[in-house]
């Protein structure tokens, strides 16, 4: 399977919320990193995926513009469009992905978006006033880490 062909499957799966799919193209070693959760490693990134697609509601991907930058980079876009579940709005995130494949597993996945869009979304004014302060963005990525702790802890993994 080529590079380009993972990564598809990855999101392919995605659409599905088949996190099983997605965690199964990640190394266990992977190197996850975003605005909204900072950097995951391995287990923290495989399962992150787990909770996103547990919680997602009224959820739908589009990715495009695969392309190989070389033996083992590929990136892509996507839009993810779903419900905030904190506070319930419609959220259209943008996202460009810029991912690293070895020995057929993704190693590495960064995702960049604009935060301060998503934010302006995501949680209405609070988002539009702070969301570009880095104040507000910690904040919001301690929330997700404790998050995604929680549901590690309740699912029991370690």
């Amino acid at each position: 399977m080529s590079n380009e062909e993972i990564v598809a499957r990855f999101y392919s799966a995605f659409q599905k919320l088949d996190y099983a799919t997605m965690q199964d193209c990640y190394a266990d070693t992977v190197i996850f990193q975003d605005p909204a959760f900072g950097v995951l490693n391995g287990d923290e990134a495989k399962f992150m995926w787990e909770m996103l697609c547990k919680n997602a509601k009224n959820f739908t991907l589009k990715f495009s513009d695969l392309e190989a930058e070389d033996n083992e980079y590929v990136t892509c876009k996507w839009v993810a469009t779903y419900t905030f579940s904190t506070s319930g709005r419609k959220v259209v995130n943008r996202i460009r992905a810029y991912i690293r494949v070895q020995n057929g597993k993704i190693i590495e996945h960064t995702d960049y978006f604009n935060f301060w869009k998503w934010a302006r979304q995501a949680m209405g004014l609070s988002g539009w006033l702070l969301g570009w302060s880095s104040f507000f963005q910690s904040k919001v990525r301690s929330k997700a880490i404790e998050n995604l702790q929680r549901f590690m802890n309740k699912n029991q993994i370690q």
